[in-house]
């Protein structure tokens, strides 16, 4: 250990530019074993490890950093996969530049320890190696049940640790796959899908049972999903598209999610109409996207890889406040993306077809922090820019739908911005027996923070069916 003094930082090895934009493979190769152990070995090994403490999940981030260096890598995953449902999942798509990366001591002067690459590395061995043993209940509560709304990070997560424990699990979801945002919502060339689908089949080989297509509160009501379990999570996630306002043309200005959706479902080879039809397909256009965040990054980045003629990508604030990855806005200006920060649109140009034919922005600078702390965008005085545009993807962000009206529950209460109250030590809501995770909980927010929320909740939802289960073997007694 303790190598960082004469070991520099080194990340895999990228696919150049030019071949990676072709498809929608993974960008990095995988590390090597010596290599990975190289980098392991970078670790300070410090009595106060920031890594840790900036991991979500509060990984035990140092200790199989070591292992990893000594090449005792079964070790190294079990201790990851203690704390994580998904580490090769969060090591391929945890923004690590802003969290345990960004935050590890040697960083200044010498460039982090690679974590996100060691995990993933050693994660995707383990797999390789059949380290990752199948789902096996350790005990049998298969007489209480448990309902989870929702596919994605949190639910899958609550999934796994519930059934561990021997419940009766039952995943329902509106779409015909499991993985919520992590199958539909991210491009593969991030998270290749087979990642994602070896983790649920794990999940369906153990016992969790999946209802795939069944959208609650439409197919299915919430009143009858909780009178058929114990115990109820809502992991629904946020999908509503926030959007720019004033009018837009008719065609041509689309949300991200549905297109991310649409690329995603034509890799998996599914009949798309609105893609093929050229709606939702950036070939041969020139696409504006507009945010800052990952989501745009993944839309400007999936543009590229469609064949679109010029990819813009406008933001409000500079680089350096830029909410999304750093990583991947070097990624996206390495394959052709052009950037104009400090950029807000105001408006859009309509081609006289009802499709859209330009954005309109206004030239920003730098004000005063607001109540976050961010320094505000404040207009330029001057001309507005024009930037022609066949396509212009909105990603904005997202809010919550209204989980109350559609689930025809007014007992679930929310917030003032539409996510659901709960308690924040145990994730359980207004109505008894029924928990929340994830982002309906705490707003749009990272793939780890969800699989965090999912964990947390599982762990009072155990002990609530247990509670319950105390209750009614007392009151069996009271009756015999």
């Amino acid at each position: 250990m303790l190598s960082f003094t004469t070991v520099g930082r080194e990340q895999p090895t990228k696919r150049p530019p030019d071949g990676r934009a072709q498809d929608f493979l993974e960008v990095a190769r995988p590390f090597l074993a010596a290599k990975a152990e190289e980098q392991a070995s970078r670790c300070s090994q410090c009595g106060v490890p920031f890594c840790q403490t900036h991991c979500p999940l509060g990984n035990h981030i140092p200790d199989w950093l070591r292992l990893a260096a000594e090449g005792r890598l079964e070790e190294a995953y079990e201790l990851s996969s203690a704390t994580s449902s998904m580490p090769e999942i969060c090591g391929r798509i945890c923004p690590q530049d802003r969290l345990c990366e960004g935050n590890c001591v040697i960083e200044p002067g010498f460039g982090g320890v690679t974590i996100g690459a060691v995990e993933k590395f050693i994660t995707d061995t383990a797999w390789e190696q059949g380290w990752v043993r199948p789902l096996a209940p350790t005990a049998n509560r298969s007489t209480q049940s448990v309902g989870i709304v929702g596919a994605g990070p949190a639910g899958l997560t609550a999934a796994d640790a519930l059934r561990a424990k021997g419940y009766d699990v039952h995943v329902y979801d509106r779409h015909d796959r499991a993985g919520g945002l992590l199958t539909y919502g991210i491009p593969g060339f991030k998270l290749e899908k087979d990642v994602v689908a070896r983790r649920v089949e794990r999940l369906a080989a153990g016992g969790v049972r999946f209802h795939l297509g069944v959208e609650v509160g439409r197919d299915l009501p919430f009143a009858e999903l909780r009178a058929c379990h114990g115990a109820l999570l809502v992991a629904t996630g946020v999908y509503r598209a926030r959007e720019l306002g004033g009018a837009a043309p008719s065609a041509g200005v689309i949300p991200a999610l549905a297109y991310l959706t649409a690329s995603n479902r034509k890799g998996f080879g599914d009949a798309v109409p609105a893609f093929d039809s050229g709606e939702l397909d950036a070939r041969g256009k020139r696409v504006v996207v507009i945010g800052g965040g990952d989501t745009a990054m993944d839309c400007v980045r999936t543009a590229v890889r469609q064949g679109a003629a010029g990819v813009t990508c406008l933001y409000r604030r500079d680089r350096a406040n830029m909410p999304g990855s750093a990583r991947e806005v070097a990624q996206a200006e390495e394959e052709g993306v052009r950037f104009e920060w400090l950029s807000a649109p105001t408006g859009f140009e309509d081609g006289g077809d009802g499709r859209v034919a330009a954005v309109r922005a206004q030239r920003m600078r730098l004000g005063p922090p607001d109540v976050a702390g961010r320094r505000r965008p404040v207009p330029e005085l001057g001309p507005e820019a024009r930037h022609e545009a066949d396509l212009v993807v909105m990603a904005l962000g997202f809010d919550p739908e209204d989980l109350p009206g559609s689930f025809a529950a007014p007992a679930l209460l929310a917030t003032r911005w539409g996510t659901l109250r709960v308690d924040g030590a145990t994730g359980r809501t207004s109505m008894d027996g029924v928990f929340a995770a994830g982002d309906i909980v705490r707003g749009a927010s990272l793939v780890v923070w969800a699989i965090r929320d999912g964990r947390e909740a599982a762990k009072a939802m155990h002990r609530h069916l247990q509670a319950e289960a105390a209750s009614g073997a007392r009151a069996a007694a009271v009756a015999a």
